[in-house]
Parts: structure tokens; sequence; C-alpha cells
């Protein structure tokens, strides 16, 4: 049984590897989009329970996904935890501006990640 679906929206396969072998040992279920457009519309269709969210993405940037996310009557309850890489001053505050629920700046130990993801989605 599933513990709920995560939907990560990031570019770099080297990121989306990491979390995959991170989230393939738990219970979880994980969703992947390569940039914001389709990362929006896989939310919309998949209904994820929490979203992990890269800033620098093509097409539509992280912070712009968020916003369209979270003003959207059917998705606007789903937790977005924005991971960056961009950590200067400020991308808190733009992050939770655009509506994220929590940010990580990377780099970030995977057991850092896995305790924030259980904070919002606990394993059953």
């Amino acid at each position: 049984m599933s513990a709920g679906t995560i939907l990560y929206i990031e570019d770099n396969e080297y990121n989306r590897k990491i979390v995959r072998q991170l989230l393939g040992r738990t219970s979880y279920r994980l969703l992947e989009a390569l940039d914001g457009e389709s990362g929006v519309a896989i939310a919309r269709q998949e209904l994820p329970q929490l979203i992990l969210m890269d800033v620098q993405l093509p097409k539509m940037s992280g912070l712009e996904a968020t916003r369209t996310l979270k003003a959207d009557p059917r998705t606007r309850d789903i937790p977005i935890i924005v991971i960056t890489s961009f950590a200067l001053s400020g991308d808190r505050e733009k992050a939770a501006a655009a509506g994220a629920d929590s940010y990580l700046a990377k780099p970030y130990s995977p057991r850092e990640l896995l305790a924030l993801v259980r904070q919002f989605l606990p394993e059953v």
C-alpha cells in the first residue's frame, strides 16, 4: 500500500535519480516532471499528496508553477516543498510569497529531505 503520491518537478536527471533512489526505499509513489508546465499539468491530473518543486525549471519557473498551483482550487491544498540550489538571501521569502509550504536548500542530506517529506506526508 502506498503512503501517498509525491510529484517531483526537477529538470536535472542526477537530482531526480537521488530522490528516486531515496523514495524507492519507502512506500511512497513517485511521479516526475521535467519542467514547470508539465509539472502543473501532472499535479492537476494526478492530485499528489505532496509536491517537491525545483526553482530553476524550463518553460515555467518553480515559483511560477507554485503560484499557479496555489491559485487553483483543485491543487491549492497540496503542500509544496520548494528545493533550490540558489539559497541566496530572499529565496526563502520568495518561496513563501509564491505559496510554498516549506523550503529546502541544496545541497541537502537525503535524511533531511526524507524527514521533511514525512512531516507533510507521514508513511503509513
